[in-house]
């Protein structure tokens, strides 16, 4: 049983728990109509439990929730409803710095101050689905607020969501996605011309770097090596790769391990001319 200890709007109060004397964030339809300070509550089916002990960069869930319009907390809400849906059991405490990401934005739209985000398109391509949940934020904020958030938006909000699925933080899932932008520039200039961000190769490449980036931070080594055939076979890719892996280790902080350029210069062919287009990793 929990005893409210203010009411945040009609859906959203914050109690106190009567079994461990902590403060939590009731969330559900309804659940704060009507009640008072002192009240006991007890949450339903349907309502979301949120701990205020978590902290994050821009501050405290307990400072967040303090600062911000509630509405932004249903907002979050219903965004990791969405992912919900997608992926399952997700990290549902990434509301509070959610919330804090929407307020903003939301304050930025409104004094016309839009902020780009040269990696959307890889961020959309990258976490296809964290992106189709995220954009559920779309109608909502127009329906609100009136305004329109835009897709560069869209996709930070998408890394907020990949954080709640992955242990990445926001921080690492932008290196990770900088790092593929900077090799799919690195094959483009090689070629002299842009890649097909259509093709089943482009999403090869970029998916193959996301998981060389996995893998490099984790520590994990691949259980063979290409290097010597394709650096004969493919000496030009080959270079290529090894120029990739060197400029991602730069990005992420952390040395590409010698068998990673092999299986990336065989992707860089993929895209460059079509060959080795088979199922093999």
């Amino acid at each position: 049983m929990y005893r409210i200890g203010k009411v945040l709007n009609h859906n959203a109060v914050l109690a106190v728990n009567g079994e461990d004397g902590k403060q939590y964030l009731l969330m559900g339809k309804g659940i704060g109509f009507g009640k008072k300070v002192s009240e006991r509550v007890e949450p339903g089916e349907d309502s979301r439990i949120y701990t205020l002990q978590s902290c994050e960069e821009r501050g405290s869930a307990d400072e967040i929730v303090k600062t911000i319009d509630p509405e932004f907390l249903e907002i979050s809400n219903l965004v990791l409803d969405e992912a919900e849906k997608v992926f399952g059991h997700i990290d549902r405490n990434i509301l509070f710095p959610l919330a804090d990401h929407l307020y903003y934005a939301v304050e930025r739209i409104k004094k016309h101050e839009q902020i780009s985000n040269p990696l959307t398109e890889d961020i959309r391509i990258l976490f296809h689905m964290e992106y189709k949940a995220a954009s559920c934020v779309v109608p909502v904020l127009e329906q609100k607020f009136g305004i329109t958030i835009g897709d560069d938006e869209v996709g930070y909000i998408a890394l907020h969501v990949h954080s709640a699925i992955d242990d990445d933080k926001v921080s690492d899932a932008m290196k990770t996605a900088r790092a593929v932008r900077e090799c799919i520039e690195i094959v483009e200039n090689a070629m002299g011309k842009r890649i097909d961000v259509m093709t089943l190769s482009y999403n090869r490449l970029m998916n193959h770097v996301r998981y060389m980036i996995v893998r490099a931070l984790s520590g994990e080594k691949l259980k063979m090596s290409l290097n010597d055939y394709m650096s004969v076979k493919y000496p030009e890719e080959f270079a290529m790769a090894e120029k990739i892996c060197e400029q991602i280790g730069k990005t992420i902080g952390c040395t590409m391990k010698d068998a990673e350029t092999g299986y990336l210069a065989m992707h860089i062919c993929r895209v460059t001319s079509g060959e080795l287009d088979s199922d093999e990793e």
